[in-house]
C-alpha cells in the first residue's frame, strides 16, 4: 500500500513502505487528495532511530485493522523530522499546545489545509492507564469530523491563532533586521557582557551539583550550552572562572558515564536517570558532531593532566566512531544508529551494548585491573529492562589506569562486534554533515603530531566537505538531504547552509586551503539572500502552504537551539566569521542584529541561546583574528599551535596562500614565521615565537 515512501531519502520513510497504511509523503498532493476525497488528514511523525516509533508502528501501523480505518477515512502522511524539521517543528508547537508535552511518535490530525485539530504522541493498541487507544482516537477524531465539523473548525482556528502567537513572538524577539547594525557604543558592550556573565549565574543554579549537567531525568547533552561555557571561561570576566567549573564538571560526567560509549566510542542520545547512567541507546550525527568539537576545545583549556587526557581520549575514540558506524561511502555521515538491535527477530533496546558481570569476567579474565575501575554501584539497568548492565568508569582515570581501560576496551570492542547491530538511517543532513566536519577538523588539530593535524581525521573531514559541495549544492541552491550519493527533497533550511559553512570556515582554519574559505563565504553570502527578506529573518526559503495554514499565516525564524544550534544562532556566527576574514561589513552588522535578543534571553532562559552566546561571546572578544605567513612550514606550525592553545574557540585563523583571503594579504612571508593579531583588521605587532603569541592572546577583562 505504501509504494510512495519506498524510494524515499528517508530511511524511516522507507521502514514504513510495507506498512498496510496507503502512507503518502509530505507534500501538496497528499493535501489535494484529502480535499477532494473531503477526508481529515493523520500526520505521524517520527524518526529512524526512535524506540517508540518503532513499537507504535509494529502495534499499530502493521495492524490490517488499523491500516483499514485510516484508509478509510483519512489520507495518512509520514514525515521524518530530520528531513522536514520545519514541519516537525510547527507540528510539535501545535502538539504541545493541546497537550502540554511533545515527543515521538508524534500523531496530529490536521484539516486538509494543514491545520491541526487534535494530537498526541505515541497511542498504544489497547487503552492504557487512562491513554486511550489508537482506535479510540481514530474512531473519536473521525467522529468529531463527520459530525461536529463547525467544532472542529473552530479548534483548528483556535491552534492556529495560538501558534500565530508564538511565531509573532519570535519575530518581535528577532527584531527588524536591515544590515545598518546596532550602534557600537560602549553601553552596548557592558549590557552584553552583564547578560553573559547573569546566564554564568543562574548555570550555576540550575547545575545538578550530584551528578552534573543541568535538570533531572531526562538528562540531554547540553552541547551548545557547552561551547558557550568553554568560550566564557577564557573570557577574562568575573564569572569566567564559574563556567569553566560548569563546563569541565559536565563534560567530565558525561565521558565517565554510560552516555559515552566507554567500547566504541561515540554518544548515545540522553539517559533516562540524572545520573548518566542508562542511556537511550540511539546515536545521532548532530550530537557526536557537537560533542566532538567541545572535547576538543576542552582538551586545550583542560588545567589538570588526566583530565586534558579524559578529554584528548574522548576526542580521538568519537571521531573514530563516526568514521567506523556513520562514514558512508563518498565521505559523508548517516544520521543515526537505531537504538535497538534485532535479536530473534525482536527488536531489544541496548542489546548490543550492554553486558553481564559474567560476560564481563569471561572476556577480560577474573582480577583484571580494568573491573576495578567501573562504576557498577546502583546498577539499575535490571530495573530498566535491559540485558546487561551498561558500563561506566567511576572516576577520572590516571595515566596507568587510562592504559589498562585502553586494553580493555579492545578486548570488548571485539566481543560487541559478534553482536548483531543497530540500523543505521543513511540519509546524509547537510547541516548536521557541517557540522561533523567542523568538530574533525578541531579534533585533527588538537590531536596533532607536531603541529601536523592528525591526517585521518583531517582526511575524513575534507571528503565529508567535498561530498557536501558536489552533491547538496545544484545552481547555487544547497539541498537538505541526500540518499545514496543524490540530493533530494527540500532546500536545505537556513541551519543547513549556516551549519555547511561553518564546517568549511573550521576546515580553512586547519588546513590553510584557500578554496574551503571562499566556498564558505559564497555559502554565507547565498544564505542572507535566500533567508532575509524585508527586514525578517525565515528559517526556510520556501515555507510550506500547510505549515503556514498550522502556523496561522504567519512564520518566523527560531531564535532558541533545540537538538540542534538555532539557524539564527549558527547564521550569526557564519556572518561575524566572514567578516572577520574580511568579508562584507554589512554581514558583522547582520550579526550583531541577530544577536539582540541575547541581551534579554541570556539571563531568563540560558540553555535556549548557548549557541548564540556563544557567538555574543566571540564578539565581545572583538573576535580576535590570527593570521599566519612565513617561509619555514615548521616555524608556522609551532605559531599556530600556539595560537590555537591560547586562543580559545572563538580565534579566527588565516594561514596558507593569501588567495582570496583579505586577513592574509599583504603580510610579509619572507621570514620564517610571523603571527599577527588582529581585532577588526586592525592587528597589533606581529610576533615571532610562541611564547609572544601567548602572551598577545592572553585574555583581557571585558568592559563592565
Amino acid at each position: 500500500m505504501a509504494e510512495r515512501l519506498k524510494n524515499q531519502a528517508s530511511a524511516y520513510l522507507r521502514q514504513h513502505a510495507g506498512n498496510p497504511v496507503d502512507w503518502w509523503p509530505f507534500g501538496d498532493a497528499a493535501f489535494d487528495e484529502a480535499r477532494r476525497r473531503d477526508v481529515p488528514v493523520f500526520i505521524s511523525i517520527g524518526y529512524a532511530a526512535c524506540h517508540w516509533c518503532h513499537v507504535m508502528a509494529h502495534e499499530s501501523f502493521e495492524d490490517p485493522e488499523i491500516a483499514d480505518f485510516l484508509n478509510e477515512h483519512f489520507v495518512s502522511i509520514k514525515v521524518d523530522r530530520e528531513e522536514r524539521p520545519d514541519v516537525d517543528s510547527a507540528y510539535m508547537a501545535a502538539t504541545q499546545a493541546l497537550t502540554g508535552q511533545g515527543g515521538w511518535p508524534m500523531s496530529v490530525f490536521a484539516l486538509p489545509d494543514g491545520r491541526t485539530y487534535y494530537a498526541g504522541t505515541y497511542f498504544p493498541p489497547q487503552q492504557l492507564q487512562g491513554t486511550p487507544s489508537f482506535r479510540q482516537v481514530l474512531e473519536a477524531v473521525s467522529s468529531a469530523w463527520r459530525d461536529r465539523r463547525p467544532d472542529v473548525e473552530q479548534s483548528a482556528a483556535q491552534i492556529a491563532e495560538h501558534l500565530a502567537s508564538g511565531q509573532l513572538a519570535n519575530a518581535r524577539l528577532l527584531g527588524t533586521i536591515d544590515g545598518a547594525g546596532l550602534p557600537d557604543t560602549a553601553e552596548h558592550a557592558e549590557a552584553a557582557a552583564r547578560a553573559l556573565s547573569s546566564a554564568v549565574e543562574v548555570l550555576e543554579g540550575a547545575e545538578d551539583t550530584d551528578f552534573g549537567g543541568f535538570g533531572g531525568a531526562p538528562k540531554f547533552p547540553p552541547s551548545p550550552l557547552l561551547r558557550f561555557l568553554l568560550a566564557h571561561s577564557g573570557s577574562g570576566a568575573p564569572t569566567a572562572p564559574a563556567a569553566a567549573g560548569l563546563a569541565a564538571r559536565t563534560l567530565t560526567a558525561m565521558a565517565l558515564g554510560a552516555l559515552f560509549d566507554q567500547v566504541e566510542g561515540g554518544f548515545a542520545r540522553y539517559t533516562v536517570d540524572r545520573r548518566w547512567q542508562v542511556p537511550h541507546f540511539e546515536k545521532m550525527l548532530y550530537d557526536n558532531a557537537q560533542l566532538l568539537r567541545v572535547y576538543a576545545q576542552w582538551a586545550r583549556s583542560a588545567e589538570d593532566p588526566d583530565h586534558r587526557a579524559l578529554a584528548l581520549r574522548v576526542t580521538r575514540e568519537t571521531a573514530h566512531w563516526l568514521d567506523l558506524r556513520l562514514r558512508l561511502p563518498g565521505g559523508a555521515y548517516a544520521s543515526s544508529l537505531d537504538a535497538d538491535t534485532q535479536v530473534d527477530g525482536s527488536r531489544v533496546e541496548g542489546a548490543t551494548y550492554v553486558f553481564t558481570r559474567a560476560e564481563l569476567t569471561a572476556a577480560l579474565g577474573a582480577g583484571n585491573p580494568a573491573l576495578d575501575l567501573l562504576d557498577t554501584d546502583a546498577d539499575d539497568g535490571a530495573s530498566h529492562r535491559l540485558p546487561g548492565s551498561t558500563l561506566r568508569l567511576a572516576a577520572v582515570p590516571d595515566e596507568a589506569q587510562a592504559r589498562s581501560w585502553e586494553h580493555a576496551r579492545q578486548v570488548l570492542a571485539k566481543v560487541r562486534s559478534s553482536r548483531p547491530q543497530p540500523d543505521r538511517d543513511e540519509k546524509v543532513v547537510a547541516g548536521w554533515n557541517g557540522l561533523a566536519v567542523a568538530g574533525l577538523a578541531d579534533a585533527a588539530a588538537v590531536l596533532a603530531d607536531n603541529g601536523v593535524p592528525e591526517p585521518r581525521i583531517l582526511e575524513s573531514a575534507q571528503a565529508a566537505a567535498e561530498y557536501l559541495l558536489a552533491v547538496h549544492r545544484k545552481d547555487g541552491i544547497l539541498y537538505r538531504v541526500s540518499n545514496h550519493g543524490s540530493a533530494q527533497g527540500i532546500e536545505g533550511l537556513m541551519e543547513d547552509y549556516a551549519g555547511v559553512a561553518e564546517g568549511l570556515f573550521a576546515l580553512y582554519a586547519v588546513t590553510g586551503e584557500p578554496r574551503w574559505h571562499t566556498e564558505a563565504q559564497a555559502l554565507v553570502a547565498a544564505a542572507a539572500e535566500r533567508f532575509l527578506a524585508s527586514g525578517a529573518l525565515s528559517d526556510t526559503a520556501a515555507q510550506s502552504a500547510q505549515v503556514r495554514h498550522a502556523q496561522g499565516g504567519t512564520s518566523s525564524a527560531s531564535p532558541l537551539d533545540d537538538a540542534v544550534p538555532s539557524g539564527t544562532a549558527l547564521f550569526a556566527g557564519v556572518l561575524l566569521t566572514s567578516a572577520s576574514y574580511g568579508g562584507p561589513a554589512r554581514h558583522r552588522a547582520l550579526a550583531e542584529q541577530l544577536l539582540f535578543h541575547v541581551l534579554r534571553a541570556a539571563p531568563a532562559a540560558p540553555q535556549a541561546v548557548g549557541w548564540a552566546m556563544s557567538v555574543q561571546q566571540a564578539l565581545i572578544d572583538g573576535p580576535r583574528e590570527l593570521a599566519v605567513t612565513g617561509s619555514d612550514p615548521d616555524a608556522v606550525a609551532a605559531l599556530l599551535a600556539a595560537g590555537r592553545s591560547a586562543g580559545g574557540p572563538s580565534l579566527v585563523i588565516a594561514h596558507g596562500r593569501p588567495e582570496g583571503v583579505p586577513l592574509l594579504e599583504g603580510r610579509n612571508t619572507e621570514v620564517p614565521a610571523l603571527a599577527y593579531v588582529c581585532r577588526g583588521m586592525a592587528c597589533k605587532q606581529p610576533v615571532s615565537t610562541a611564547e609572544e603569541l601567548r602572551a598577545q592572546l592572553r585574555p583581557e577583562a571585558p568592559a563592565g
